[in-house]
This record gives structure tokens, sequence and C-alpha cells, in this order.
């Protein structure tokens, strides 16, 4: 089999310890997170957890399945980047005086679709979302100018086919 990006939808309640744990199954297998981000669910209540890896999917199937045994894991799901709509963002802090000096930086700007969400006298930030490998391409772009600070999030992801997750879970307390 071969290796391609997976992402991994985790459901569940938002307790202490729980991020350990996942990350241990991970750890166990020798499978490398390469992005990782939990945030709120469209469920009130309910704790998403985004997590992209590159491995096979026989592995990932069998890291799903550990992930459900954790008793706060209401359920996990993995999807291929085709079967996902996904985005990152970025913060490029940069000199100030490059931003009025050099005509290239705000062609950069322009050219890559981001803004700038701060200007200081010493610095300003530009913010950037798109795939990875957006990212990466302005990165090298500014590279050459000289980045004060870069910072990068996790993926944040929606899957294309509809997520069977509320129904799931209103099945679930009509059983209670």
């Amino acid at each position: 089999m071969e290796k391609q990006w997976f992402t991994i939808s985790v459901y569940s309640e938002n307790n202490v310890g729980l991020l350990n744990r996942i990350s241990g199954i991970f750890l166990k297998r020798h499978i490398n997170i390469e992005s990782l981000n939990v945030s709120k669910s469209e469920i009130d209540g309910v704790s998403k957890f985004t997590i992209v890896v590159h491995t096979t999917e026989k592995w990932v199937h069998n890291i799903v399945g550990q992930i459900e045994k954790q008793i706060e894991v209401i359920k996990a799901f993995y999807h291929t980047d085709d079967e996902t709509i996904y985005q990152e963002s970025a913060l490029f802090k940069i000199e100030s005086a490059l931003l009025f000096d050099e005509r290239q930086i705000q062609n950069i700007i322009k050219e890559n679709n981001s803004q700038i969400v701060t200007v200081a006298s010493d610095f300003f930030v530009i913010a950037k979302s798109g795939r990875r490998n957006e990212i990466n391409e302005m990165y090298e772009a500014l590279k050459p100018f000289g980045i004060m600070q870069f910072v990068r999030s996790g993926r944040i992801s929606v899957t294309k086919d509809v997520m069977q997750i509320t129904a799931l879970l209103n099945e679930f307390t009509e059983q209670e």
C-alpha cells in the first residue's frame, strides 16, 4: 500500500488527558502527526479533533479503530484530501520598511490573496489562508526579504459528503 495524506476527524467529549492518549496511539506506531487542531464542533458540547497524517490506508484504519476505543470518543472518521475541503492559516511578520521600499513585497501580498493585519513602526504582519503548498510558496517568496517570525495553524477541514455524526448522536441519545 502506498502512503498518502489522510485527515482524521475525531468527535469527542471535552475531557482532560484525551489528547495525550490520542497522540500516544500515533507514537506507538511511529506515525508523525503532521497537523493537529482541536475546536468546538457543530454539535453542542462535542469537540472535534482534526489530525493530518501521511501513512497507508491500512494504518489509518487501524489508528481510527484504536482512537474509537477511548471512552470519551464518540466517533472517528478518516478521509483522503480529495474527500475534504481544507485550509490552513499563517502569519508572517516582516520588517516594516520593506512594505514601502520593496514593491515586490506588495506584489507578493496581492498575488497570494493575503492581507496585512497590522502595521507598526518596525514591523507589519501578513495573514494568508489556503492550502499548505500555497502557504509554502508564499513563505519561499518572502524568505529572501527576511521573515522576522512565522507561524502556521493546523489544518481545518470539512468533508464534501454529508457527515452522519449528528444523526448518529441523535440515535445514541434516543437509546438512553
